[in-house]
């Protein structure tokens, strides 16, 4: 699989070695990590992934606010994470903090840090987690094979990919015969734009593709890619350090933030949000 490129991004923690992040080999948390993968693995099939799009695409399951729904995050912790246990809230609010220090002046880059694994709202609906967790990656061709196309055209674009189903990127590509073209419809990526949330497109492609790690650290899948895959990779990358490496058992003070980011939220994702 080769070396992980976003080793050159990874910032200082106080608690953990950089080696240490991302460890699936072993640590306290490997059975519950290995049994959330292992059913993933099984039961993600082409199949399941359409009948998920068909369930969730309408965003007709519930309304709320975006803080509201960053605040039932509380309920959940990450069966998938090696690296934390503690709820999924503190986690974005991490992210956050870590794009605001590096990134001042860009407040729509801080809000996705927020936002970005409040798909996962969807396992205190009723998906289970292995549904909903994790790294994704494509259905339809052979796993982190290079060279492998199963339904695919080459250079047909990430678009054009049926992903594993997951809480940020979900990309339904109607088979309409041995190749796929493309209707898409992801979840939470749906939900900013079925609620005309004004979020920049390099923002919405963190969105969508921040957990697709076989392509944005490893390297797999390029031959998918098309010209604009190749464009918005190195956003996802810097987005990807700071998803990543801010995580910590010392927790951010939520209430003193709350404010400043409910003003992001205000001016790119305000009001009631259907999802």
């Amino acid at each position: 699989m080769g070396p992980d490129p976003s080793l050159a991004y990874r910032t200082e923690c106080h608690e953990k070695d950089e080696s240490e992040f991302r460890n699936f080999e072993s640590g306290a948390l490997f059975d519950r990590v290995f049994n959330t993968y292992k059913l993933m693995h099984t039961y993600q099939t082409l199949d399941f992934v359409k009948q998920k799009h068909l369930e969730w695409a309408n965003c007709n399951y519930f309304s709320m606010t975006m803080m509201e729904s960053i605040d039932s995050l509380d309920e959940l912790v990450d069966e998938s994470d090696p690296d934390v246990d503690f709820p999924n809230s503190f986690h974005a609010f991490q992210t956050a903090e870590g794009i605001r220090k590096e990134h001042p002046e860009k407040d729509w880059f801080q809000l996705v840090g927020l936002i970005h694994d409040i798909g996962k709202i969807m396992a205190l609906h009723g998906e289970p987690q292995w549904a909903v967790v994790g790294d994704t990656f494509p259905v339809g061709c052979k796993f982190q094979n290079s060279s492998a196309f199963g339904i695919y055209e080459p250079q047909c674009g990430l678009d054009n990919v049926l992903m594993s189903w997951g809480h940020d990127g979900n990309e339904f590509a109607a088979v309409t015969n041995e190749h796929s073209s493309c209707s898409i419809l992801e979840y939470l990526y749906r939900v900013m734009k079925f609620n005309k949330c004004t979020i920049p497109e390099e923002g919405l492609y963190m969105i969508r593709f921040h957990s697709f790690y076989p392509w944005h650290s490893n390297g797999d899948y390029m031959h998918l890619c098309s010209e604009k895959d190749l464009q918005m990779l190195p956003w996802v990358k810097e987005f990807n350090k700071f998803d990543l490496y801010t995580k910590s058992t010392e927790l951010p003070d939520v209430e003193h933030l709350r404010p400043y980011y409910q003003s992001l939220i205000d001016k790119y994702c305000p009001g009631i949000l259907h999802w």
